[in-house]
């Protein structure tokens, strides 16, 4: 009688309010099948736990959290000072053998260059003869020597400062 007034027909209203109906129908079955779930593991999570005992677990937890976030800082300020004090130390070296005057044989003579990252540093000659060994050293400042350097001193300086060519070079000793 309505569908006369309304100009449609009632069964397609029905249809459609069982189809609604149905799709209502197993989304309760679904949220029901997901709080057995989450019931489930929540007394799991429980189990054997009193509230009490699971705040006393949580606070232990977060002092732990605390006391690594301490050792964190710690950590980090014992670098920045091993940082700083790397800078001064000689972590380029650069070595190199020869014969001093010819008629020893063996290579005895070495001049060796020591520098830190600023190329600051020294080099240490060391020439062997019949006599005896003779040391001399030369400072080096910002890769440069105030004092004339000699061929295998210039060489030594250089492959500390190109830490590459003594990975070339030291083939050919």
């Amino acid at each position: 009688m309505i569908s006369k007034y309304l100009g449609f027909d009632s069964d397609y209203i029905i249809i459609g309010l069982c189809g609604v109906l149905l799709i209502l129908f197993i989304l309760t079955i679904v949220n029901i099948v997901q709080m057995k779930k989450l019931k489930k593991n929540y007394r799991i999570f429980m189990s054997g736990k009193d509230a009490k005992t699971l705040e006393d677990t949580l606070i232990q937890r977060l002092d732990q959290v605390d006391s690594l976030l301490e050792s964190n800082e710690e950590n980090d300020s014992n670098i920045k000072v091993l940082s700083k004090n790397m800078q001064r130390t000689y972590q380029k070296m650069g070595l190199i053998k020869y014969d001093a005057f010819h008629e020893m044989g063996g290579k005895l003579s070495f001049s060796l260059a020591m520098l830190d990252m600023r190329n600051n540093g020294f080099i240490i000659n060391a020439m062997h003869t019949r006599e005896g060994c003779y040391t001399y050293i030369k400072e080096i400042i910002d890769g440069n020597s105030v004092i004339v350097l000699s061929e295998e001193e210039q060489e030594a300086l250089k492959r500390a400062m190109d830490p590459n060519s003594n990975l070339k070079n030291s083939d050919e000793e």
